[in-house]
């Protein structure tokens, strides 16, 4: 039994640091570098490809919407075509950046509202899909279980993977609660190992009413800015492992 373990990386910006990437790095398998929209910049998207290269983390593209203030977390209203062209834009500069330094990517993953909107959007899930099709058939693209961006990634004919969340709560509808709620981030350890291993091996997780949610699991993500996240990986690749889940890119 096998899972990928992502984080969201290189999120700092200018003179402002953000998330803990090279405790993370020690830790995930794959690494979802910010590409200058939401967070990030070109200095930081070349140094965390560096770092993931030294420690053998596989690299993905983290596109969002172009909304600094807000860390790409606020809905905005787009066109498809839009959110196609902002997508292939950024793709297209850290693959760039990745193939200076001999890496190519493994996966796109999109971030905050563009992310949690394409997987109930199918029309936004479609603008993706295209977009990361367009660059490289080859890549896989992330989406919740059961959303309509693994749903148009699928039709694209790409490879799609099934993400979930060890330190985020969910709603009983499958989708990722708000973070404007209390309790939408999980900050004690144990019970994210726990929640992990769960949707691992039984492919479900409880939501916050109580109820049980089946998904798939093909990728865990841990989530770069909380506070502690590079303790609370460490912790998780521990319990994971101890379960007897090896950690791995998706094409490891």
């Amino acid at each position: 039994m096998r899972i990928d373990l992502n984080s969201d990386l290189g999120e700092s910006f200018g003179p402002w640091p953000m998330g803990q990437d090279a405790a993370l790095m020690e830790s995930i398998s794959s690494a979802n570098v910010a590409c200058g929209f939401h967070a990030g910049d070109p200095g930081t998207m070349r140094a965390t490809i560096t770092l993931a290269r030294e420690k053998g983390v596989a690299v993905g593209a983290h596109p969002g919407f172009q909304d600094l203030a807000g860390f790409g977390r606020r809905e905005i209203k787009a066109t498809p075509k839009e959110v196609e062209d902002l997508v292939l834009y950024q793709v297209a500069a850290l693959a760039g950046m990745a193939s200076a330094q001999g890496v190519r990517l493994q996966h796109v993953k999109a971030h905050g509202a563009l992310y949690n909107m394409a997987c109930r959007d199918r029309a936004l899930a479609d603008a993706i899909a295209r977009a990361v099709a367009g660059i490289d058939r080859s890549l896989i693209l992330f989406g919740l279980p059961n959303s309509e961006l693994l749903r148009a990634g699928e039709a694209a004919g790409l490879t799609v993977a099934a993400e979930v969340f060890a330190d985020r709560s969910y709603d009983p509808d499958g989708s990722l609660t708000s973070r404007t709620k209390p309790g939408s981030v999980i900050h004690d350890t144990p019970k994210v190992v726990e929640r992990a291993i769960k949707m691992v091996r039984e492919k479900q997780v409880v939501a916050v009413d109580g109820s049980t949610i089946a998904l798939g699991a093909d990728t865990i993500c841990l989530h770069g800015d909380t506070a502690g996240a590079g303790a609370l990986a460490r912790e998780l690749r521990r319990g994971l492992e101890a379960a007897g889940i090896r950690i791995a890119p998706l094409r490891g």
